[in-house]
């Protein structure tokens, strides 16, 4: 696996493209206090994004095993800082928000297989420490 990135300008903004999809680019940017200016996501954003995302794809590959009509699903994930440099996270929770016709007790288990044995990004922010929570909310 490898991913490019590309600096766009003279503050500190990105552009990253990774080798599974070469012509997708994502824009990262810092924060003001390091010259950012508004330009893309902070790479900690980009953390989050992918925990969600990860646990998210396999979640909806368990569930449409079990035949599971998901109409639609939106993630929230938030999280929680160390007030030190490097100011990693703490805690995050992930809150999955289902619509469709589901039995709350498979999406449950779903989302505990796919949060806590197939996520590849959950088991590496765990294993450094952090506290890692989820819900479900089905409409």
């Amino acid at each position: 696996m490898k991913v490019e990135l590309q600096r766009k300008n003279q503050a500190v903004h990105f552009e990253g493209k990774g080798s599974s999809a070469a012509n997708i680019k994502i824009n990262i940017d810092g924060s003001p206090e390091i010259g950012g200016e508004g330009l893309g996501v902070r790479p900690m954003e980009l953390v989050l994004m992918a925990l969600g995302s990860c646990s998210s794809l396999d979640l909806l590959a368990i569930l449409k095993k079990q035949r599971q009509q998901v109409d639609d699903v939106k993630m929230e994930v938030s999280a929680t800082r160390a007030d030190a440099i490097p100011a990693v996270f703490k805690t995050i929770h992930i809150t999955f928000k289902f619509k469709g016709d589901l039995d709350r007790q498979k999406v449950e288990k779903a989302a505990e297989l796919a949060v806590k044995k197939y996520c590849s990004v959950h088991d590496m922010l765990a294993a450094g420490g952090v506290e890692i929570t989820y819900s479900v909310e089905i409409e």
